[in-house]
């Protein structure tokens, strides 16, 4: 998430509450977790493995649990607790918004068609030519582009873009949050989802898939990608342009799918991993890792096709080839 304005570490270590390393007037332009940070913003690390990461990342402010030396041209925030701290701060800039709205300040072009009872936000834009079916609930900060069709009973949640001539099937969600807790001695905490969902134009989502906000930065669909009917896509993960998502497939937070990926039913993708632009997932495979370009995977874990199938053609002949052992040994 992108800060209004520019804030000093020094204002943000008094609304935390907590000390910090560097110039008091250094600017953290943004918060964002560690697998989206860009150049100005600020992320958190409470985990000593992760330390050299964090600090070597594009981020140019850690909220960390140790003091230690930062690189040239970062900055510190010190804290007991950097998970909870992080929910402050995000918290702090993006106040939770209620469900209780009121539909202020919204933009609806004359041309557009809705049906009956659709509820909706404060903030809302809906451009030229857009049809919205029956019983769309319509969160705010939430922009829908020129043409798309939304299905009765979906869900738009708060800072959701959609692009032109887009098309959200029956029972879609956008904007849900994300899937992310850190274990604690009394249960689970939650991570505070402060991030978006965009669609980009020409984008087809089908019925009841799920499409999850990111955590601070945005989970988003590239142009002409379509998906169908009961996948699910994690926080902050991007999806390249053309994409191919078929039924049933889950794809976990922080991953990129490159252009041209087609993914076939029932897959499911690990955390923060990177398939490669053309690459194809067979039916019910299970990744674990990194997928290169214009390679074909398939199986649980998966492995290159080729590779499998031999594997699979080889443990075929294994009872044939344990007779002939047990034939000659008599």
């Amino acid at each position: 998430m992108k800060l209004s304005s520019p804030q000093p570490l020094s204002e943000l270590a008094r609304i935390l509450g907590i000390r910090f390393v560097g110039d008091p007037d250094h600017l953290v332009m943004g918060i964002n977790e560690i697998h989206r940070v860009e150049t100005g913003d600020l992320t958190f690390v409470d985990v000593e493995k992760y330390y050299k990461k964090a600090l070597q990342s594009a981020a140019t402010t850690v909220l960390i649990n140790k003091e230690v030396t930062p690189p040239l041209g970062k900055a510190l925030l010190i804290s007991d607790d950097p998970f909870r701290d992080y929910n402050r701060l995000t918290e702090h800039f993006q106040p939770r918004l209620s469900m209780d709205t009121v539909g202020r300040k919204q933009s609806i072009h004359p041309s557009v068609r809705l049906g009956q009872h659709v509820v909706m936000g404060d903030h809302v834009t809906i451009e030229e030519g857009v049809e919205i079916g029956h019983h769309v609930v319509i969160g705010s900060h939430v922009h829908i582009g020129a043409h798309t069709i939304v299905y009765p009973q979906v869900t738009i949640g708060h800072y959701t873009t959609i692009g032109k001539h887009c098309c959200l099937n029956q029972g879609a969600s956008l904007g849900a949050e994300a899937f992310y807790y850190k274990k604690r001695e009394w249960g689970r905490e939650k991570m505070l989802s402060k991030g978006s969902v965009r669609l980009e134009d020409y984008v087809e989502i089908g019925a009841h898939t799920c499409i999850d906000r990111g955590v601070s930065a945005e989970t988003r669909i590239g142009e002409h990608t379509k998906i169908d009917n009961l996948v699910q896509i994690g926080h902050d993960t991007v999806l390249g342009k053309r994409v191919l998502i078929a039924a049933q497939a889950a794809v976990a937070g922080c991953c990129v799918i490159e252009d041209d990926v087609i993914i076939w039913g029932q897959v499911g993708i690990a955390s923060s991993l990177r398939i490669g632009k053309g690459a194809v997932i067979l039916a019910q495979s299970g990744l674990m890792a990194d997928v290169p370009a214009g390679k074909t995977y398939l199986g649980s874990p998966a492995k290159e096709s080729k590779r499998q199938f031999r594997e699979i053609a080889s443990v075929e002949k294994l009872p044939d080839l344990l007779r002939e052992i047990d034939d000659k040994r008599k």
